[in-house]
């Protein structure tokens, strides 16, 4: 489909519409209201940038569970590459495209745990099959066969029988509080406009500035 067939389905907004924006947060919880609407595959699915000890780094696709008081927050086994590089550097890049939007968002800065309780709730609200898929999984880890997996879930799916699945001590999740939160929008001829929110702490107020393409 063309951008011209598809702007006959969807007209992203304008650049004015973002580009004199005061709350970065409050415009990416529109952004992602757009998205969730039109975007047709994962619309929470962004790319999580960590480093390792040696400082070489690392990305991988995750979904963003939810934008809680500023902070942007997704889940993992925390015994995982990424589990262990953001516990031992809590700094982190999200990126998000929507493609069919023609839409990009990029974010930095520091990552926390959530509590113990947001893991709890966020845990029990799974599928059960990913409940045990989590007791299962020794993430990133590595394994000598498919059949050993379907073992592993097989061996934990009896043990917790018709019961609650609770949550493995090793899964939990993050929280990204953005120093930095760019914005991006397709414009023809590669002209593109960006916008982009920087702020030295989550207590200070936000600047603006518009970047060249």
């Amino acid at each position: 489909m063309t951008k011209e067939m598809e702007s006959q389905f969807y007209t992203a907004p304008q650049a004015e519409d973002f580009s004199a924006a005061g709350d970065p947060v409050v415009l990416f919880q529109a952004w992602m209201t757009d998205a969730e609407a039109h975007e047709p595959n994962d619309p929470n699915a962004m790319a999580l940038a960590t480093v390792d000890t040696s400082g070489m780094p690392n990305v991988r696709m995750v979904l963003l569970k939810g934008v809680e008081q500023g902070s942007f927050v997704f889940y993992t086994n925390l015994e995982s590459a990424k589990g262990k590089e953001l516990t031992a550097s809590p700094k982190a890049a999200l990126c998000i495209h929507w493609k069919s939007l023609r839409r990009q968002v990029r974010l930095r800065g520091m990552v926390t745990p959530v509590s113990e309780s947001a893991a709890d709730a966020y845990f029990s609200s799974r599928p059960r099959g990913a409940r045990i898929g989590a007791w299962a999984s020794h993430q990133s880890r590595p394994l000598e066969s498919r059949f050993a997996l379907e073992k592993a879930v097989a061996k934990f799916t009896a043990k917790f029988g018709l019961g609650e699945v609770p949550r493995p001590p090793h899964w939990s999740g993050f929280c990204l509080t953005p120093e930095e939160i760019e914005f991006w929008h397709d414009r023809p001829f590669r002209l593109h406009d960006r916008v982009v929110f920087r702020r030295a702490s989550e207590t200070e107020p936000w600047s603006r500035t518009r970047l060249y393409p």
